[in-house]
């Protein structure tokens, strides 16, 4: 792992450009990849941005992650990055940012943005652009009592290891199989398209890098 301001530009220099418009427009990973027989085809998707918050600390990087509210009407309980749908005229950044603020109070201010990962095409029909920021330790983060069950953090290493990748499934109603990657830190599932976002930000820093 590198240190300190050489991993954060490398890290950067892996990245699409923050001001790319068309970042969200080119090659996607999504939940069809290990699903290829469930792809809905060219159907319209709507847009929406997390924040993949990368905290500097002195023992080395860790990357904010929270768990959803069980009262939530769809992913409850799932971890995830704090972000959501864009709202109209939003960019993907300005969505990130916005949501991390409402989700866990994180002041923008904070954020140091590095650049674009992959957008991620999830099943439920939405085309997420992950947004990569490096974070000072130890902010006052609160997690908003409707949104966030908990706020935790986990290794950059441990999420750029592949060998802590599994491929899960589950059977559905019909007789199919939906595949998944996952993996577990201390008490946390890190699943679906949260695991799938960090697996293709691990591609695009170390393994196939995807342009």
């Amino acid at each position: 792992m590198k240190p300190g301001a050489q991993l954060r530009q490398w890290i950067s220099h892996h990245l699409d450009p923050i001001d790319d418009p068309g970042a969200a427009h080119g090659a996607f990973r999504s939940d069809f990849d290990l699903n290829p027989d469930m792809w809905p085809g060219e159907t319209a998707v709507t847009p929406a941005a997390v924040l993949v918050p990368l905290v500097e600390r002195p023992e080395g990087v860790s990357v904010i992650l929270t768990r959803r509210a069980s009262t939530l009407r769809r992913h409850s309980g799932q971890v995830a990055f704090p972000g959501g749908r864009m709202d109209a005229g939003e960019t993907a950044v300005q969505a990130a940012l916005r949501e991390a603020q409402e989700e866990i109070a994180l002041d923008p201010a904070h954020v140091e943005l590095a650049g674009l990962s992959t957008p991620y095409r999830t099943g439920t029909g939405y085309l997420v652009t992950p947004v990569v920021g490096f974070l000072p330790p130890d902010l006052p983060l609160m997690p908003s009592e409707a949104e966030v069950a908990r706020i935790f953090e986990t290794p950059f290493g441990f999420l750029m290891d592949p060998a802590n990748y599994e491929e899960r499934h589950y059977d559905l109603p019909d007789g199919g199989r939906r595949r998944f990657y996952a993996m577990t830190w201390e008490d946390e599932l890190i699943w679906g398209a949260t695991a799938g976002m960090l697996r293709a930000l691990y591609d695009r820093l170390y393994g196939a890098a995807v342009a």
